[in-house]
């Protein structure tokens, strides 16, 4: 057993490692300045140049396929990064290499030029995918030997992405709708900080984990871990012969990946730049779209070769994921409109000014909802502080800073908002709801997937996707009384917020669980490649989800915002229904893993 495993284990906070409160807490300021920024991004680049927090008045087209090339970017990145850490940084230095590219990404976001913006979002790029797959790793390297405690330590680190998302939102949300635009960028840049310099101080604490990795060649048993250690498969699958990548299969994904890299810039850059390096057509249609579909051919070319290579159950199985895969770009393309239209839809058409009684029911409700998560958080903090102040003070020293700093903007937040009669509850308010609902609702489905009813993967994919469309449809009832082409409205609130208890509720049936399929299915020594197709089906949605709402200017004044959010009610609920009809033929192929 390794040695460095069986310290972290000595000293431990709710029964875990307080290693992993370590990496939730990194992870927690991570995603408060990723979610803090992003959730801006729409609003700032979209505000009338002529206001009281002015931004820069772009089409709402052109910031939508901005930030879905960004979102999109932002899944492909960590394929690379992983390989990177695996084979060169070790998993702690890719961490920190992330952690300090998308400070400085932050700090550039701060200044109010379009160079500065692609400056920052490059860098938040390129830290992301250092960032995003090794933290994750740093935990199973952690629990290694361990597998049984896995589950609860992945739930808590959940739990700190969520954590970190819903202050993010919430924070730089409204410093940047009541002070400016760049207090709210700033802010998530000294927490980007704050969270690099936490981790850079406690490193030493995880030993001998995460560091860089061995030069010599892994065993086959090192590799893909003995039979007892593959879960859900058996010893004949763990022993499946390798499917080594032929040249073809290298020029293929040399091909595909360049032309969907050259798509996804080019989209914004013709939009936005008036660049176009794909200005001609083929039989009708445009440069940009027979570039993607060509690169779309050669994969999925690429990936039917390779599955056809491999013995019948692995097939069966990849088949399985890949139509997963198929379902989860669907699921994203509408899920990821919450940081989109969504956004758009609470600053523009959405009721948010508050008197009287409802101005102080809201008050009360946000000062709850506020203090609450953040008095537990800080509870965790001081468990933390009792077990690690004497190995890392200086790391719990400047995690203690950071939560003065948070305590301090939440105090100016409810103090600012109780001193006034009425409230504008911030556009921005209504994208912690997914966070709230996550964190409020994962024990109840996770309870769910543990008992006796547990639905197979066909029928939570099912379900995920028609409670998806039904939160869509939601705003479609909500939104007909609004004229075609018009750019305001005062729709309740309500309308809103059940909108994102459904599509959470779909998020909790989809995201979690898909990737544990792919890990049941896949072959150990297949994962990392399936990995990465899993990646790019989300990165995929990514880009769907921006070019799909960048129609809504287009769709409203034709036809109704109704019409437009009817769109992504139709298309999921008959995806949804796609899964169920093949429930049995996905059963059969998944070979009774559950």
């Amino acid at each position: 057993m390794n040695t460095d495993i069986e310290n972290l284990f000595k000293d431990k906070v709710i029964g875990h490692p307080a290693g992993l409160f370590i990496i939730f807490f990194t992870e927690m300021w991570e995603r408060f300045s990723f979610y803090g920024m992003r959730i801006l991004l729409i609003l700032f680049l979209t505000a009338p140049i002529i206001s009281d927090n002015p931004g820069w008045e772009w089409p709402r087209e052109h910031a939508l396929a901005l930030i879905g090339t960004y979102g999109s970017l932002l899944y492909l990145t960590p394929i690379l990064g992983g390989w990177l850490a695996d084979k060169y940084t070790g998993y702690k230095w890719a961490v920190i290499i992330g952690c300090f590219l998308m400070m400085l990404g932050h700090a550039a976001m701060v200044i109010d030029t379009p160079w500065a913006l692609y400056l920052g979002l490059g860098l938040l790029i390129v830290g992301t995918g250092f960032f995003k797959p090794n933290m994750t790793s740093m935990i199973s390297a952690m629990y290694e030997g361990k597998e049984s405690k896995k589950d609860g330590a992945y739930t808590i680190y959940y739990m700190g992405v969520n954590a970190g998302a819903f202050f993010g939102m919430m924070l730089c949300g409204y410093l940047a709708e009541n002070m400016g635009w760049h207090y709210g960028f700033g802010l998530a840049g000294i927490f980007m900080l704050l969270g690099l310099i936490q981790f850079w101080l406690a490193k030493d604490f995880f030993g001998e984990i995460g560091e860089k990795p061995l030069k010599e060649v892994k065993s086959e048993e090192t590799v893909i871990g003995s039979v007892e250690e593959v879960k859900g498969q058996d010893a004949k699958l763990a022993q499946e012969k390798p499917n080594p990548f032929t040249t073809l299969d290298l020029v293929l994904i040399v091909l595909s990946s360049l032309g969907g890299l050259l798509y996804l810039f080019n989209d914004p850059m013709s939009k936005i730049g008036d660049i176009n390096f794909l200005d001609f057509q083929i039989g009708g249609l445009d440069g940009s779209n027979v570039t993607v579909l060509t690169a779309l051919v050669l994969f999925l070319y690429l990936i039917i070769s390779r599955i056809s290579r491999y013995s019948k159950i692995v097939r069966d199985k990849i088949i399985a994921v890949s139509v997963f895969g198929i379902f989860t770009v669907f699921f994203f393309a509408a899920f990821e409109q919450s940081l989109g239209s969504m956004t758009l839809f609470a600053r523009d058409y959405t009721m948010r000014d508050l008197q009287g009684t409802s101005a102080l029911i809201f008050k009360i409700v946000d000062l709850i909802l506020t203090v609450g998560p953040l008095a537990i958080i800080t509870w965790v903090l001081y468990l933390l502080f009792k077990k690690t102040y004497s190995k890392i003070p200086l790391s719990n020293i400047v995690l203690a800073l950071s939560f003065v700093v948070l305590w301090y903007i939440v105090y100016y937040k409810i103090s600012n908002e109780f001193s006034k009669e009425t409230t504008e509850v911030p556009a921005t308010w209504f994208g912690i709801l997914n966070s709230f609902f996550i964190i409020t609702l994962a024990p109840i489905f996770s309870k769910w997937w543990e008992s006796k009813y547990n639905p197979s993967a066909a029928m939570k994919y099912g379900l995920g996707l028609v409670l998806l469309g039904l939160g869509f449809g939601v705003l479609v009832f909500g939104t007909l009384g609004i004229a075609p082409g018009a750019k305001t409205a005062s729709v309740s609130m309500i309308f809103l917020i059940l909108a994102y208890l459904l599509h959470t509720m779909g998020e909790l049936c989809i995201s979690p669980v898909g990737l544990s399929y792919l890990s049941k299915l896949v072959p150990g020594r297949m994962i990392g490649f399936m990995f990465g197709i899993w990646y790019l089906a989300i990165a995929i949605g990514q880009k769907a989800a921006g070019t799909m709402g960048g129609m809504i200017d287009k769709i409203t004044e034709e036809y109704s915002l109704s019409t437009f959010f009817l769109i992504f009610t139709l298309v999921p609920i008959a995806i949804g229904l796609v899964s169920v009809v093949l429930n049995p033929v996905l059963k059969r192929l998944m070979h009774d893993v559950r």
